[in-house]
């Protein structure tokens, strides 16, 4: 997967996931933001639609390939795992921060794996889907950055989300905005205090 890897002075690993149609360099500002001593591995979406990159693909808009998505997610995590080698990061310490679609594959991820993050930093994810036997996420804190105007994911989604996630004993904080489907100054300052606050 093309990538961007940069080293920094912390244990904490930041793993950046696009929204669609962007690429690694989106949320490089939101990590500085969060905390400028993490490293950070920004990751590219491997799926080329018409020239915007994503990380799994669609049938059409709204409806998701659950094939592709199953094996994008596995993909993603092995090159995570093999990042940690290669670059010589503690894979226990890596936090993600999704935006959108890449907010949904890391959802996924926590959906299928016990310990696939340490934290997770989500901005307006979208529930990729239901799964019934979730692995225990005891002690992972997750935080949701959500619109009250946002058309894309809507309150009520984001709050079986939450249920979702809190089945499965991970500890969720969400934080709305009146805004819509886009990552506000508001959202990164809430995301940077809770990630400071523990």
């Amino acid at each position: 997967m093309i990538h961007i890897f940069k080293r920094g002075s912390s244990d904490i690993t930041f793993c950046l996931l696009h929204s669609e149609g962007h690429d690694e360099n989106e949320l490089l500002y939101v990590a500085k933001a969060i905390d400028p001593n993490a490293s950070v591995l920004a990751i590219r979406g491997s799926i080329n639609e018409h020239g915007a990159f994503r990380f799994f693909k669609r049938k059409n808009m709204g409806v998701y390939d659950d094939e592709s998505l199953k094996n994008e997610t596995h993909n993603l995590k092995r090159f995570i795992n093999d990042s940690a080698k290669a670059f010589s990061f503690d894979i226990n310490k890596v936090i993600v921060i999704g935006n959108a679609h890449g907010a949904n594959i890391a959802i996924n991820m926590l959906f299928h794996y016990e310990k696939a993050f340490y934290k997770a930093i989500l901005f307006h994810p979208m529930i990729p889907n239901r799964v019934r036997n979730l692995p225990n996420l005891n002690k992972v804190r997750v935080f949701i950055g959500a619109g009250e105007n946002d058309y894309m994911t809507p309150k009520h989604e984001v709050e079986e989300l939450t249920q979702i996630l809190q089945s499965a004993n991970a500890l969720v904080d969400v934080y709305f905005t009146k805004y819509g489907h886009m990552i506000s100054k508001d959202e990164i300052e809430a995301a940077r205090i809770w990630y400071k606050e523990g």
